[in-house]
């Protein structure tokens, strides 16, 4: 199944629906993974590392969208 979103737009819908628009990587892939937004993934990276990479890399073009709160949790600004 080709994927509808992009992982950062399936990140964006769960962070939205948590309190305060923040949430821990693990919990943002478990939500995707349930509700299956984000189904197609290449390079057999986890899932949550993904999140991690694509939301909190100085180089990612969508850091701007997210702050980091810990190690673990993200928000969505």
């Amino acid at each position: 199944m080709k994927n509808l979103l992009t992982l950062h737009e399936a990140v964006v819908l769960v962070l939205l629906k948590q309190p305060s628009r923040t949430a821990s990587f693990e919990c943002i892939a478990t939500e995707i993974e349930r509700r299956n937004l984000f189904p197609e993934r290449k390079g057999g990276i986890a899932l949550s590392k993904q999140i991690q990479l694509r939301t909190s890399l100085s180089s990612s073009k969508y850091k701007s969208m997210f702050q980091k709160v810990s190690e673990t949790e993200i928000q969505f600004i």
